[in-house]
């Protein structure tokens, strides 16, 4: 038994093995893990992790608040998510089905999904959607609706966004053309 608990004594060693203790006896680990000593490489590495932290987490993933019923069921109308930027870098474009997060005012995002491309046309009718005359299958759309616009054309650089729930009055759903420009990414999760 004793046995056991050296081991398991010795794996939270190695785990918290960031101690820094002055001899080899470990005594101290927990102690100084918790509250290290303030020296000058303490804060190097606090300053790194503050930069890295910063470029991260204001230029790459971007966390955004989701405060909306238009997703749902796909995503839930409260909660946190990250806009993974690098989604639509380097010539990769929005495909329709993608869901995406859109910048529509300076710190304000919505989350919708692409349902048509530049240059197609988008209807609706009777609730169903159409592109270019065709029926589209949208197993992601889980609640009835009724809705019916007349047949919009894209435009170039342009891409036709809407939210998978369309329980509620057309009128009151936010969706239509977005440019390019305006997606900044994807949901990481």
């Amino acid at each position: 038994m004793r046995s056991i608990f050296s081991g398991v004594k010795h794996a939270w060693d190695v785990v918290c093995g960031c101690h820094r203790s002055d001899d080899a006896t470990a005594d101290g680990t927990i102690l100084n893990f918790f509250l290290p000593r303030l020296t000058r490489g303490f804060f190097i590495r606090l300053g790194v992790i503050v930069v890295l932290s910063a470029l991260l987490f204001g230029m790459v993933l971007l966390p955004c608040f989701i405060s909306g019923a238009s997703m749902e069921p796909t995503v839930k109308s409260v909660g946190l998510t990250f806009c993974w930027r690098g989604k639509y870098l380097f010539g990769r474009e929005p495909q329709r089905g993608d869901i995406v997060i859109i910048e529509f005012t300076d710190r304000v995002f919505f989350l919708k999904r692409v349902v048509a491309l530049p240059g197609e046309t988008v209807e609706f009718r009777n609730g169903e959607l159409y592109i270019n005359g065709v029926r589209q299958n949208e197993p992601y759309v889980k609640f009835v609706c009724d809705w019916n616009m007349p047949p919009r054309k894209v435009d170039p650089g342009n891409y036709y966004v809407i939210g998978d729930n369309r329980s509620m009055p057309l009128e009151e759903h936010k969706f239509g053309q977005v440019t390019r420009s305006r997606i900044i990414g994807a949901p990481l999760w």
